[in-house]
């Protein structure tokens, strides 16, 4: 069960789900047509690499091949939908990557940094009250996130990419209770998973306030180039959190500590249709097969 608890996750994307194994990962897609396409591949080497096994560094490196990992997922699909041959790859790949990964640096920890910043400067004369720029600076990280995502959940769009992601939790949460998979059973399962990317998110945005905190009055500089410099670090550590997480859900200790990250899914997921499991299974099937093929 171990196996299975921290080998599998996956990632809703345009009208379909990618699910990633050890060695390889499938991308289910609903086409135009009705029909289910589905690509798979073989993962990159570093994550059967020695590097797996190091904690807080593994952590930080995986997640930058999975962010770009899901961004040729996301691609496959929107090309699928499109029917255009236009692959988005190679440079191009990495300066989206590194364009949203700009976007979402400068709005989660830059804006949140400078306006704490500005407060920290008011308060410049009461060092009583210096801590309250860092404090602030925290709660409107939170804010931000769960705005954002409460927020973009009123597109259309986004509402289907939110149902597939509910059908992904499905079905990994019914295949680690070994349960068979088929939409109506499926169906039956929780739509919140332990191990989401929303549960990494709001861990990396609590860990970020307790940090940050702790640091104390800095200079606006040095407060912007500290938010950046920790973000591998923070990430490494919250990678981990998740890990130890679910790797002990049997603990009631665990199932308290975890109950913000489930709450939170709740924004990030909605109740799938029977055709938005099938494409899910379809997906993680794939993806096992794929496994069994990789030497």
């Amino acid at each position: 069960m171990e196996d299975r608890i921290i080998t599998y996750g996956g990632q809703a994307v345009i009208e379909g789900v990618m699910m990633r194994g050890q060695k390889a990962y499938a991308v289910a897609m609903r086409a135009p047509d009705g029909k289910i396409a589905v690509h798979t591949e073989k993962l990159a080497n570093v994550y059967r690499s020695g590097i797996t096994k190091v904690p807080f560094l593994r952590g930080s490196i995986l997640l930058w091949d999975a962010l770009g990992l899901g961004m040729r997922a996301l691609t496959l699909s929107a090309n699928t939908q499109t029917g255009e041959d236009e692959k988005l790859e190679g440079p191009a790949l990495y300066l989206t990557l590194g364009l949203s990964l700009a976007f979402g640096i400068g709005l989660f920890f830059l804006l949140p940094a400078g306006i704490g910043g500005w407060v920290e400067h008011l308060l410049s004369q009461d060092t009583t009250a210096l801590w309250a720029g860092n404090l602030l600076e925290g709660l409107l990280r939170l804010l931000i996130l769960i705005g954002y995502i409460w927020a973009i959940g009123f597109m259309p769009d986004v509402k289907r990419v939110f149902m597939y992601h509910g059908a992904e939790h499905k079905t990994i949460n019914a295949y680690e209770a070994g349960a068979e998979l088929t939409p109506e059973n499926v169906a039956k399962y929780p739509i919140e998973h332990p191990r989401c990317g929303t549960a990494f998110l709001l861990t990396l945005v609590l860990l970020s306030i307790l940090v940050f905190t702790a640091l104390g009055p800095m200079s606006i500089l040095w407060r912007l180039v500290t938010r950046i410099l920790f973000i591998p670090i923070l990430a490494g550590i919250a990678v981990e959190y998740i890990r130890w997480t679910a790797n002990h859900l049997d603990n009631h200790i665990v199932q308290l500590m975890i109950k913000p990250n489930l709450a939170l899914q709740h924004l990030t997921t909605r109740t799938p249709d029977l055709t938005m499991l099938e494409v899910a299974i379809e997906s993680f099937n794939s993806m096992r097969k794929a496994e069994a093929e990789v030497l």
